[in-house]
């Protein structure tokens, strides 16, 4: 993999497992030199394919009391809880039918903000395999992670250093559900093999099993082009790329869409400012058939 321009690991707040606020950046004001701007028509999936199929009704999230206290329980770090009010974890938990005793895993866990929240939800009883790469872990993620790992409330939790193309290990098989959030755009401009990591998702999983996507929303035609200018990404690729690995879309969410994102503004952490949490997210629940 080529190295990343040093511009491109301040976007690596956007992490799923994010749980400090980073120091305030100026925002990037052009591709790197080594890396320039993708034309502006719409980029053609990873590799050729059918179109993705027609989107399922969006469906309306019922959070059950459980999850809730997930949620709300207090020894939850205050950093993590600043993040709540535009991350509607108990609406993401239930959205994806997490419970008691489940195995899942998390894709590019960074410092673990949702990855905690899924070992509170499994419990005791549960586990979770929470994936990050190197690159993931030396310029951003190892202490806070490390720090978190420490936590009782942690011991469901499988600490897994992977790359993404290759993500889980040989024992996290016939999961309930494999979580990828705010993450997927990065994963474009990582390099990472994005069919061989959806393909790796597919077999962990049992037959039923979900695979649970989360990411900003780009506007239509721009395909792959805005992930590292806009940390944004066509949901019309992502439903393809992930589908063209075998899964079904059974179901979409609406609790993270805003019709007032304009979608030409930069979606990191880094540069967001006041805007964060405000982006328009599609929430995605992906099947593997035979459940």
């Amino acid at each position: 993999m080529r190295r990343p321009h040093v511009l491109l690991a301040l976007a690596l707040t956007a992490l799923a497992g994010c749980s400090a606020s980073p120091p305030a950046a100026p925002p990037p004001t052009a591709a790197p030199p080594a890396q320039p701007d993708a034309p502006p028509a719409a980029a053609a999936p990873a590799s050729g394919g059918a179109a993705a199929s027609t989107p399922p009704p969006a469906t309306s999230v019922d959070v059950p009391a459980a999850l809730r206290a997930v949620v709300d329980a207090a020894d939850r770090a205050d950093a993590d809880r600043a993040l709540d009010a535009g991350r509607k974890p108990a609406e993401m938990l239930a959205f994806f039918g997490i419970q008691p005793g489940m195995k899942v895993a998390e894709l590019a866990a960074g410092g673990g903000y949702s990855a905690e929240l899924l070992a509170r939800a499994v419990g005791p009883g549960g586990v979770v395999y929470a994936q990050n790469n190197r690159f993931v872990l030396e310029r951003f993620a190892e202490k806070p992670w490390s720090e978190r790992l420490k936590k009782p409330v942690m011991k469901p939790v499988v600490r897994v250093d992977r790359e993404l193309d290759d993500p889980l290990p040989p024992e996290a098989r016939d999961l309930d559900a494999v979580f990828l959030v705010l993450f997927y755009h990065d994963t474009v401009w990582m390099e990472a093999d994005r069919a061989a990591m959806n393909r790796a998702v597919f077999r962990a999983l049992k037959p039923g099993g979900v695979f649970a996507i989360v990411d900003h929303a780009g506007r239509a035609g721009t395909g792959v082009t805005e992930v590292k200018t806009l940390h944004r990404i066509e949901e019309k690729i992502v439903r393809e790329e992930i589908e063209r690995a075998g899964f079904r879309l059974a179901a979409e969410a609406t609790f993270l869409r805003s019709a007032a994102d304009t979608r030409d503004w930069n979606a990191s952490p880094m540069v967001a400012g006041e805007k964060r949490g405000t982006s328009d997210r599609f929430v995605l629940k992906f099947v593997k058939p035979g459940g």
